[in-house]
């Protein structure tokens, strides 16, 4: 994380000017919803510079108060029966053009939703929520930047086939670990390849692709933005990922943990604090390379003091869970170190680019709300600057004096209801909302019977 860079997008004039010449005649107008999927409506070119680019588009507010199933949830102050569903508007972005050259003629730009009447923002969307906390930095002083590093698994069968076959007995691109090996990603290159070509091409500063530490598993690296910026382009991104490898005839998921006897795949959060000048603030003095100024200790207390209440941030689903296994790359206590992956917090870098990487998130978090949830929990330490505890040196896993992540669903529930910490970072819509959430995806769960119960159970009980 060197000095402080923005992504350059087309710009919106450069937009309606190829709309007008023909050379863009398609754009997906999208905003993310409560997974952090991307969902909204393809606009015809001439449809968009006519009426979408001034007034924007309009679509249910259930869209962010349904299950992953589109089923609406009971219970959310913001929309509901008794409500009447009604619309909510998408205001463009106009700084958020991308181009995807792996879709014929088609732009992108994103939205940040509003209320039909007042046009006042919907504080309990995803979006919304991160500028909240980025708002709360800029008053305090504060740039963040951030960067993460996401995971995902390679199947060689198509959704359609993997589908078919209830996501069973799936193909990994690779049949072995492929971390950092270059003769299997080179097997694997007409999709990565694709990928970071298209990445590129759509504006996304892409670093490095690498195998990763499971049997079909890969990670591609972007270069570390703004905070709104980076959320935005992980959403996209990680829908690429799928639209490509779907082009190519095969099938990627970001699910935290898809076999349990293979690696889960992550979304590491890179975070540091710069000034609006460009100064970087975590940068070590005193002739110390690993000298955390104040607000970089603060920073990192907040990371630690806080992990455990804000887990469904970083967690969102009952699959998150299985993530955090003993050796598995993935953190089961909740303490810091120089340069340690065993532990939830990493400190890593120099000079410049120091910053603190947070290894709890799984492949499956929103980014809009993992991002927010490190923003406000570095202000949180800042604010009552909380000390982090000592270095654990050593094999975090072993640690018997850590704090733990949460182990299971109910057990991130439960801390996101009790914490008033969240309340007080969010506000109390946006706790709700995420409580909510979170209550119908385990009482989901807890209404299904599944396929491990009827192998133990049918007909040995």
């Amino acid at each position: 994380m060197g000095g402080v860079t923005t992504n350059s997008h087309v710009s919106h004039d450069q937009l309606v000017a190829d709309i007008e010449a023909g050379a863009i005649d398609t754009v997906l107008v999208v905003f993310g919803d409560h997974a952090g999927r991307m969902v909204g409506k393809r606009t015809d070119g001439r449809f968009y510079v006519d009426v979408v680019r001034h007034e924007g588009t309009e679509s249910c507010d259930y869209l962010i108060a349904c299950d992953i199933d589109n089923t609406p949830i009971p219970g959310f102050r913001w929309a509901s029966y008794e409500q009447g569903y009604g619309d909510m508007r998408g205001v463009v972005d106009e700084s958020t053009v991308r181009y995807l050259p792996w879709l014929e003629r088609t732009a992108m730009v994103i939205c940040d939703l509003v209320d039909v009447d007042a046009g006042a923002p919907v504080e309990v969307s995803g979006r919304r929520m991160l500028q909240r906390q980025a708002e709360r930095a800029a008053a305090a002083g504060f740039v963040p930047m951030l960067g993460s590093e996401i995971e995902f698994f390679l199947f060689t069968e198509t959704y359609d086939e993997a589908h078919a076959a209830g996501y069973r007995s799936l193909t990994p691109n690779s049949p072995w670990v492929e971390d950092y090996h270059i003769l299997q990603t080179t097997k694997e290159e007409d999709v990565l390849g694709a990928i970071r070509r298209g990445l590129a091409g759509a504006g996304m500063p892409v670093e490095y692709s690498k195998g990763e530490a499971g049997r079909g598993q890969h990670e591609v690296n972007l270069t570390y933005q703004p905070a709104v910026e980076m959320a935005d382009i992980n959403m996209v991104f990680k829908n690429a990922v799928k639209e490509i490898a779907h082009q190519r005839g095969r099938s990627a998921t970001f699910m935290a943990k898809p076999t349990f006897d293979d690696a889960g795949s992550s979304c590491h959060i890179h975070a540091s604090l710069w000034s609006p000048d460009g100064d970087a603030l975590f940068a070590g003095g005193d002739g110390d390379p690993h000298h955390m100024p104040d607000v970089f200790r603060w920073f990192v207390g907040g990371q630690i003091a806080t992990a455990r209440e804000f887990s469904l941030l970083f967690a969102p689903t009952v699959n998150s869970y299985k993530r955090f296994q003993p050796g598995s790359w993935a953190p089961t206590g909740v303490g810091w170190d120089i340069d340690n992956r065993t532990l939830g917090f990493r400190v890593v870098g120099h000079g410049s680019s120091t910053r603190v990487e947070n290894r709890i998130p799984g492949a499956d978090a929103n980014s809009y709300h993992a991002f927010a949830a490190t923003i406000a929990a570095g202000l949180h330490g800042i604010e009552h600057r909380i000390e982090p505890p000592a270095r654990y040196r050593g094999d975090g896993y072993a640690a018997t004096d850590l704090e733990r992540i949460p182990t299971t669903f109910p057990e991130a529930i439960d801390l996101w209801r009790g914490s008033t910490t969240a309340r007080a970072c969010f506000g109390d819509d946006v706790h709700h909302h995420v409580l909510v959430h979170a209550e119908a995806e385990w009482r989901a769960f807890n209404q299904t019977v599944t396929e491990w119960e009827r192998r133990r159970y049918f007909e040995r009980i």
